[in-house]
């Protein structure tokens, strides 16, 4: 078994690399898709709101895990969109349903943090 070094490196520097394709992944997306931009935006309005609400540490945290999960799923939701349009932008039965899986998968999210959001602002 022979070892071979890797080419992104490692330690620090692979890190480092990582982080500037994390920071890539993020422009692109912002770039290319107006789902991920507008639930940004909705992060950027009710962020803030979270340190006015009169909850306990834990709802704040649920507030604020809630909406991050929702733009991390659209992040996803759009890698898979990439790759399915990559592969081929005819008609495919199996394509549509990776894609519209990908949507149901950001729908459910949303739901859950309106959910979250109702629990702790109404109870």
């Amino acid at each position: 078994m022979s070892t071979t070094s890797k080419p992104n490196g490692t330690g620090v520097k692979r890190i480092f690399r990582a982080s500037i394709n994390a920071v890539s992944g993020l422009k692109a997306c912002w770039i290319n898709e107006s789902a991920f931009r507008q639930e940004v935006m909705l992060c950027l309005v009710l962020y803030p709101f979270i340190f006015f609400v009169n909850a306990t540490s834990v709802e704040k945290a649920l507030l604020f895990s809630s909406l991050t999960l929702v733009v991390i799923v659209e992040l996803i939701n759009s890698a898979i969109e990439c790759t399915i349009d990559r592969i081929g932008l005819e008609h495919n039965e199996l394509s549509g349903r990776a894609k519209d899986m990908g949507a149901a998968a950001v729908m459910m999210t949303l739901f859950m943090m309106m959910g979250v959001w109702l629990c702790v602002l109404l109870y």
